[in-house]
């Protein structure tokens, strides 16, 4: 008996020195409609929505015209619960708490009927410290998730105004009151589906003595040579106790460095340990294309005794990111200095991938970042009005050396600026910021989207008929949120980092809002102006601009049926978010371009052809225009639901032709074509590569035959730069051919070997008398590249725009080139990533071309 009484006394006391334990809450749970009380199994993360769906007690919302159908649903309030089993020992710890990683939105928390949390902002995780209600035996966890639409209901009503939230798609604007993601409340590319649940996991925490909380790694000073950071380590103690903090390199193999270690005194509560640290030469993290994006693991670990009661480990890149914003002498500059090398940014804004967030799974987010990497991207944009994405999203930027530009999460509207809002705003902004500070992908904050502009130039006063003193309430709050607040916490949590209160900087009217700032320029789509306006609208940084498409017939079938098969449909209407202007914008620029096309399917062709040339122009001329303009972020990169919209991938991830254009457009060797007061001219833009190349021009008529050609032999290229090489009047090139019947095309030849093309039509595709072309087409396995395809197309006339598809197409088959054109007589071998069987890919292929999407 002695024996066992001390066998179980040192066995407590090896668990209450041990390093914090952690469960993750993920099964058996159930959920309820609070006034049917009928509790039915739900999947935590998840939502009411997805766990509805899945009972088959909703339609699925994105099919058809279901959603409006599900509207009911965020007008109820619903519950969830989880019981679960502690054993006596569990219990015999310093601290255990509930953590909550994200509740979206309303929430009342009950551990064993004991309200324990109130959580009114989807943005704010919460920690809380639970032992007190836990009991040996079986407990309880219950929340409460209340109606955003009734919480929100009696705000409105005590309000004497209505905010100018635009893209609220209901008569009753609700969601500025809320903090919660805006786009749930519907937008000019998505659904209205107010969504409620646990949508990200809830862990269950024990520990004992003391916890390291957090640990920021502010870098001061990088260079090559040396790294001076400073460690903030945030520790909670359970009780007033002497400790050693040790922080350390961790390395693959062998000893970890290390980096510092000192005695600390910790008293009851929090306390913030400040260590100075420096790594000499250390690797730099670079942005995608610049070099490797390197990171080191860096472990703090508190020790009582000589042994570690709580480690922290984080992933950090070594950098300076600078963005310069200030005067100059052709305007205001905006641009960004990674390790004091000015970058020109190229990629695209980001939305949430899917209105109901549990369902974007890791592979989604790795997919994502894997086709970003392949489209030559080395910047997103996570755009205001979605959410602060998860710790996922920004570890897989870290890796592959893409910079975010974060938005806080406001857009489009003015918002309250009552005390409890701002506390509220304060609390979320406090919470994201010290999250993903460590992150080197971390390139700047701004406060919102376009509200500054919309303030200038929208027209709400007059619109909402606000007297003067509403309006000039309205404004004082909107400094007091952007102006104040947020900039005074990002000071707080993240000194040195970039903020500014609202893109663009600029409006897009005038040709001096070109000259400074930032740039959202929507002429095109919205003003509808032609796409050759792109050649003289550039901006000092193009942070928004787009056109729109269709998704992939593929895509569409998910939510339509051959009935549907009309742009004017209730189904295709349903699923188009701009129903003032998107199906019907879409024809006009079409017809104003190409031929009239003879199916649905053709005009699906069409308008992601359409789509992809018009942002063709734009991202060639914002980077001819470097250094003036030193950035390009298309609107938009993904969707959240399937339908029309500006994205270059749609819902399932399948790339439009927009996405492959990008991926030429973005190359780190751009030679591109523009015609300049009745001069063709012939640009180079570079990123990194320093080297020499022949520049080849020839021009041929539509069968082939050659017209004219040139070449500039030992072209000296320089990283980082843009040059005209090359220009000549149009006359000397057709030599009296008729511009509808001539090719043109530039390309770079390095060490004899022909590398990246740009093709150019002097007329618009409409004018061109072009002919069928046959196409030879053959298909075989790759020897050595398990899961692809080898597709070789030949022609014998000019084909434009080659898509290529598949009649048994997976979401996972992806040719890796797409709506390419191949000039007379040329060959092209196309990449397919697919697990099907050549012979079968022979048999589902189809090709479209160009001629073959017309009606004549």
């Amino acid at each position: 008996m002695k024996y066992l009484l001390l066998t179980v006394s040192c066995l407590l006391a090896l668990f209450t020195n041990v390093i914090a334990q952690d469960r993750v809450l993920s099964d058996g749970w159930e959920f309820s409609r609070v006034d049917e009380g009928i509790w039915r199994p739900a999947t935590v993360p998840g939502t009411v929505h997805t766990d509805l769906l899945a009972l088959h007690l909703i339609p699925d919302p994105f099919v058809g015209t279901n959603e409006k159908a599900v509207q009911w649903v965020d007008k109820k309030d619903w519950q969830y619960r989880k019981k679960w089993t502690m054993k006596k020992q569990e219990l015999n710890v310093d601290v255990i708490e509930l953590e909550f990683k994200g509740l979206d939105t309303y929430a009342d928390v009950y551990l064993n009927n004991h309200l324990i949390l109130q959580s009114v902002n989807m943005f704010v995780s919460h920690t809380v410290n639970v032992k007190e209600w836990l009991v040996a035996g079986d407990n309880e966890l219950r929340i409460l998730f209340k109606s955003p639409v009734k919480t929100d209901m009696p705000k409105f009503l005590q309000d004497s105004i209505i905010y100018p939230a635009g893209n609220d798609a209901s008569d009753i604007p609700l969601s500025i009151y809320a903090r919660k993601a805006p786009y749930h409340y519907g937008w000019d590319w998505g659904p209205r589906l107010v969504t409620s649940g646990i949508f990200r996991p809830v862990y269950l925490h024990s520990w004992n003595k003391a916890v390291i909380r957090d640990v920021y790694w502010q870098q001061l000073q990088v260079d090559s040579t040396k790294a001076d950071l400073q460690a903030a380590v945030t520790i909670e103690a359970a009780a007033a106790g002497d400790y050693t903090l040790l922080l350390q390199e961790k390395r693959p193999h062998g000893v970890a460095p290390e980096l510092a270690k000192q005695p600390v005194s910790l008293q009851a509560g929090i306390n913030v340990i400040k260590i100075p640290v420096s790594i000499k030469k250390p690797s730099l993290w670079w942005p995608n294309g610049m070099g490797n994006p390197f990171r080191y693991e860096l472990q703090a670990s508190l020790l009582s005794n000589k042994k570690a009661i709580a480690v922290n480990n984080t992933l950090i890149g070594l950098r300076s990111i600078e963005v310069v914003n200030q005067p100059d002498s052709l305007g205001e500059s905006f641009y960004v200095k990674v390790n004091g090398r000015p970058v020109f940014m190229k990629g695209a804004n980001y939305i949430p991938q899917d209105n109901f967030l549990p369902r974007v799974s890791k592979e989604k987010q790795a997919k994502l970042f894997d086709d970003m990497v392949t489209s030559h991207f080395n910047m997103v944009r996570v755009w205001g009005g979605g959410v602060y994405e998860d710790d996922n999203f920004y570890q897989l930027a870290d890796e592959k050396g893409i910079l975010v530009w974060q938005d806080f999460m406001f857009a489009c509207t003015l918002y309250p600026s009552d005390p409890a809002f701002l506390e509220n705003v304060k609390a979320e902004a406090a919470d994201n910021i010290s999250r993903l500070r460590n992150h080197p992908s971390l390139a700047l904050w701004c406060g919102n989207n376009e509200v500054a502009v919309a303030i200038k130039n929208w027209g709400w006063q007059s619109g909402y008929a606000y007297t003067d003193t509403q309006w000039q309430s309205l404004l004082q709050g909107y400094d007091k949120l952007f102006k104040e607040v947020l900039p005074q916490q990002v000071a707080t949590y993240q000194p040195g980092a970039f903020y500014f209160h609202s893109s663009p900087i600029s409006n897009w009217g005038k040709p001096e809002d070109f000259t400074k700032g930032d740039n959202h320029y929507w002429g095109v789509w919205h003003g509808m102006e032609w796409f050759e306006a792109f050649n003289t609208h550039i901006p000092r940084f193009m942070s928004e601009y787009g056109f729109q498409s269709f998704p992939s017939m593929e895509t569409i079938r998910t939510f339509a049926t051959r009935a549907d098969y009309d742009i004017f449909s209730n189904v295709m209407q349903a699923h188009q978010k701009s129903p003032a202007k998107g199906n019907t914008a879409i024809k006009t620029y079409m017809l104003h371009y190409y031929r009239e096309p003879k199916d649905f399917p053709s005009f699906v062709y069409l308008s992601q052809v359409l789509q992809a040339e018009g942002m063709k122009v734009a991202i060639e001329a914002h980077r001819r225009g470097m250094p003036y303009c030193m950035g390009t972020l298309y609107w938009q990169l993904n969707d959240c639901w399937p339908g029309a919209s500006w994205s270059g991938r749609d819902y399932d991830g399948r790339w439009k032709a927009l996405q492959y254009y990008v991926k030429d457009a973005f190359s780190p060797r751009l030679v591109s074509n523009v015609m300049e007061q009745g001069q063709l001219s012939t640009y180079v833009v570079t990123d990194e590569y320093k080297g020499k190349a022949d520049l080849v021009m020839k021009a041929m008529d539509i069968s082939g035959k050659l017209i004219w050609e040139k070449e500039i032999k030992d072209i000296s290229l320089e990283g980082n730069t843009s040059k005209k090489l090359h220009s000549i009047d149009t006359a000397a090139i057709l030599q009296g051919s008729s511009a509808s019947r001539v090719i043109f095309y530039s390309q770079l030849r390095i060490d004899n070997k022909d590398m990246e093309r740009n093709i150019f039509y002097f007329a618009a595709a409409k004018d061109m008398n072009l002919e069928v072309p046959h196409l030879d087409i053959v298909t075989s396995k790759a020897p050595k590249d398990k899961g692809v395809v080898y597709i070789r197309v030949k022609t014998d006339k000019l084909a434009r725009n080659v898509y290529l598809s598949l009649d048994n197409a997976n979401a996972s088959d992806h040719f890796e080139d797409n709506y390419f054109d191949l000039l007379p007589g040329e060959t092209r071998t196309i990449r397919l990533q697919t697990g099907q069987l050549p012979e079968l890919i022979q048999q589902a292929l189809k090709v479209t071309t160009l001629v073959s999407s017309y009606k004549n």
